[in-house]
């Protein structure tokens, strides 16, 4: 098997992007060879915690651009068949990486992050609130209850926030950000298409070992 991991934010809308394009990959490939860890990377590390008003966010933070960045990231997103809905809050997305954290102790981590993206991006929900998160936790099959009473918690918040510094240090200053087999960085919403071609060249390469 082949590690593929990557880092995420479910606030970035590209992280939504590239996840709907890898898994059409995925799906097209079912003997893919990849064992796929995601890591926390918040896009917003000094969000309060309360999060903030989306649109006000997003003037402050790319001012006369934030028209365009909008209609480029919805004429992407309706070629893939999506409708975004955002939700009116941008949060702190501390808990929801805590969230995706356990998840990985589950083997549940892909269901979760496609849960919070669709919450967040789709369904027009605040993924800092608990409860929205337990939500999301049960529908990818977690335990709800318990994920409620950790986020009521501190539990791994420090472990997170090493998770992400280590990824800082590394060098991953943006999401999504895509290490294969530990060696190749592949940045940004990639379509389907190039990687189903990174498939095929390492299930060809593994056929000839």
């Amino acid at each position: 098997m082949t590690r593929l991991d990557i880092f995420a934010d479910p606030v970035c809308p590209w992280c939504l992007i590239a996840k709907v394009e890898l898994d059409r990959a995925l799906e097209s490939r079912p003997a893919h060879p990849f064992t796929i860890t995601w890591h926390p990377f918040r896009l917003n590390p000094q969000m309060p915690p309360e999060g903030m008003d989306r649109v006000a966010y997003l003037r402050a933070k790319l001012g006369d651009r934030a028209d365009e960045a909008g209609r480029a990231l919805t004429e992407r997103a309706a070629s893939l068949g999506l409708t975004l809905n955002p939700s009116p809050r941008e949060p702190d997305t501390t808990d929801a990486h805590r969230l995706m954290h356990w998840a990985g102790v589950e083997g549940a981590q892909s269901r979760v992050m496609s849960g919070l993206l669709r919450a967040h991006w789709q369904e027009a929900q605040d993924i800092g609130n608990p409860e929205v998160l337990s939500t999301v936790a049960a529908g990818a099959g977690m335990d709800g209850a318990v994920v409620a009473r950790l986020l009521a918690t501190d539990a791994d918040r420090e472990e997170v926030a090493s998770r992400e510094d280590h990824a800082r240090q590394r060098g991953i200053n943006s999401v999504p950000t895509f290490v294969v087999a530990d060696t190749h960085a592949v940045s940004g919403a990639q379509p389907a298409a190039l990687w189903q071609q990174v498939i095929d060249e390492i299930n060809a390469a593994s056929r000839q070992t």
